[in-house]
């Protein structure tokens, strides 16, 4: 689907308090896949809570199905480009602990083939997300 050298094709809107730069974007390959997965889902949102296994990779739920608490941290909210006249927001969530570790980073969300968490919606599809991270620029 994709390689390391595939640029970032949307990128998030901030939701950290005081930040005016995007944290978190997604690669073509990525939005092309959540697309296909919002019209069979609806609504949908990303976790990443640095678990063990899967649960280091991005899970993507329909919205509500994980519930999200002061535990996390809100990194952005995407608009998805649906077709020309909708579009579905979609959240990424991270857990605070996980957070420490990745505050320093931009996470772009992409896709690779092989199969995702049994809970993340995108397992059937022979796909899976993954995160591909660079240090920011602090400047």
């Amino acid at each position: 689907m994709s390689d390391t050298t595939e640029t970032a094709a949307l990128e998030s809107t901030p939701r950290i308090e005081g930040e005016e730069r995007s944290r978190v974007a997604m690669t073509q390959a990525a939005l092309d896949l959540l697309i296909t997965l919002v019209d069979k889902h609806g609504q949908l949102m990303f976790h990443q809570s640095g678990g063990c296994c899967d649960g280091s990779s991005p899970m993507c739920f329909p919205e509500g199905d994980f519930l999200t608490s002061e535990a996390d941290v809100l990194l952005g909210h995407f608009e998805l480009p649906i077709d020309d006249a909708e579009k579905a927001g979609l959240d990424f969530w991270m857990s605070v602990e996980q957070f420490e570790y990745w505050k320093h980073t931009h996470l772009t969300i992409d896709v690779v083939p092989g199969r995702g968490s049994g809970f993340s919606v995108e397992a059937p599809t022979g796909n899976r997300f993954i995160i591909r991270s660079a240090l920011m620029d602090v400047a």
